[in-house]
């Protein structure tokens, strides 16, 4: 009996180095995987879930900011085509012709006087 015993105390560490072997080559596989898995997705430019993430609320934040714009803009124009006392829309000005008084006004502003 004694010699049985030992057969299968022998058996029982053989199996069990047998299964650390199995657990390391486990561990080593999964390490060559990801990592052959990592350079796979960088050679390809695929971006990782945080950075997409980051881009969509880059992304969303704009679109906000476009359609606030958007509306600031309407109201403006809205208020420009809105007619004054004289039934002409407020914003819009005709240019005055070349030969007016205004034009005459309007260009001896700008002129900047000559030092003599």
């Amino acid at each position: 009996m004694q010699t049985r015993n030992k057969i299968l105390d022998d058996l029982s560490r053989l199996m069990n180095s047998a299964l650390g072997v199995a657990q390391g080559a486990k561990n080593e596989a999964e390490t060559a995987m990801k990592s052959l898995l990592e350079r796979w997705l960088a050679d390809h430019d695929l971006v990782t879930r945080e950075e997409f993430e980051a881009v969509q609320a880059m992304a969303l934040k704009a679109r906000q900011e476009n359609e606030a714009l958007q509306a600031r803009i309407e109201a403006i124009e809205a208020r420009l085509d809105m007619p004054d006392e004289t039934g002409k829309p407020a914003g819009r000005r005709t240019k005055p012709t070349r030969g007016s008084g205004a034009a005459k006004q309007s260009a001896s502003r700008t002129k900047k006087p000559r030092n003599a």
